[in-house]
């Protein structure tokens, strides 16, 4: 018996080429990598200036506990650093202004000279009145 060699072809419908498929895996990653790094870029500029004000020195704080802090009873280094320390503050108010410019016209004649006597009633209370009116 001799075989013979059939050549059947049989159209195959079902099964179809190869088709591309688009991949965007790698830009969400990049994406994320972005996103993710702009965060946290943020959160370190924001940690960084929290640290860096935290402790960051105060002159109106300084002032107002060197002008509490005052001894009266040496009248004429006293009017200079009332005058001085005072001048901080001068600008927070027009009612501030006021009383720092009578402060000063009261101050002015316990400087510029060799010997003072102590302040008097009146310039007491100008002075109290000022270092009572200042916040910080």
């Amino acid at each position: 018996m001799a075989q013979q060699t059939q050549n059947i072809e049989i159209p195959l419908h079902d099964i179809k080429p190869l088709v591309e498929i688009e991949d965007y895996s790698f830009y969400y990653l990049m994406g994320v990598v972005i996103v993710g790094s702009i965060v946290l870029l943020a959160l370190g500029y924001l940690g960084y200036r929290y640290l860096k004000h935290r402790n960051r020195f105060n002159l109106r704080k300084e002032h107002y506990k060197k002008l509490q802090s005052i001894d009266l009873s040496q009248t004429k280094h006293a009017a200079y650093e009332l005058t001085k320390y005072g001048l901080t503050f001068r600008d927070d108010s027009e009612r501030h202004t006021r009383t720092y410019d009578t402060m000063v016209e009261k101050l002015a004649r316990y400087k510029y000279k060799k010997d003072v006597e102590h302040f008097d009633s009146e310039a007491l209370r100008v002075i109290e009145l000022y270092r009572g009116m200042i916040d910080v």
